[in-house]
């Protein structure tokens, strides 16, 4: 009798499609053979949520310059949303034979997925697609995330600023929160959003941060093995 696949949820960093300076179809290309491979040898499921990286920023950037930075939180979201929506469709051209021909962008509805391969992008104001996909594992009965990141791991602070800056192995919601406050703002940069944070913790979902471009670190946090990355819970 044939097991059931394991099924994974992702958060995948707009940082590793759209970095500053086009898209990256290098790691797009790795990413995508990954994938491949974890279903086929693995008997492996994954729901992809997808965000916007410098694109989302780069839109937001031109609308406050014409408007003078009188732009609103909600306009500033909705042009991240898209972002995310547009990066999304990339991802399921690129996986066109393995995923559900809908992306996921309205989480009030449950779609019944069958592929291997579901993508997800961001939903509507005041969320992230990290919150998206800890609304994945609340819609489907998932209790982890991992979450493809442009870092290696959790600081204690800003190592870009500070040169006694610690790297986070494992760290409870509670502290983590207390790290990143409880406030969303568009375009922000953490490496997990704080409106997401607080739904994981309610639901009891960890959350493993990984720097997505290592495959193979990438793998051994979905195998449950020791790895470099940070592990909240």
């Amino acid at each position: 009798m044939a097991q059931d696949p394991e099924v994974f949820v992702l958060s995948l960093g707009g940082s590793l499609i759209i970095p500053h300076g086009g898209i990256d179809t290098v790691f797009l290309t790795e990413f995508h053979e990954f994938i491949r491979r974890q279903v086929s040898s693995r008997n492996r499921r994954f729901f992809i949520t997808v965000g916007g990286g410098a694109i989302t920023r780069d839109y937001q950037k031109a609308a406050r310059v014409v408007r003078k930075h009188d732009l609103s939180d909600t306009d500033a979201d909705w042009l991240g949303v898209h972002a995310t929506r547009l990066n999304a469709q990339l991802m399921r051209a690129i996986f066109q034979d393995l995923a559900d021909p809908r992306v996921i962008k309205h989480y009030e509805i449950i779609l019944k997925i069958q592929s291997p391969v579901a993508i997800a992008a961001g939903w509507k104001p005041g969320w992230s697609t990290d919150y998206c996909a800890v609304t994945v594992c609340q819609d489907y009965g998932l209790k982890q995330v991992v979450n493809m990141t442009n870092v290696d791991q959790v600081y204690d602070k800003d190592p870009n600023k500070f040169n006694d800056a610690k790297a986070i192995t494992n760290i409870s919601w509670e502290e983590y929160r207390n790290m990143v406050g409880d406030t969303w703002k568009p375009g922000m940069n953490a490496p997990f959003d704080p409106i997401a944070s607080k739904l994981a913790q309610d639901l009891d979902v960890t959350v493993k941060i990984v720097n997505g471009k290592n495959l193979e670190n990438l793998e051994l946090a979905l195998d449950g093995k020791p790895f470099v990355g940070t592990t909240i819970t």
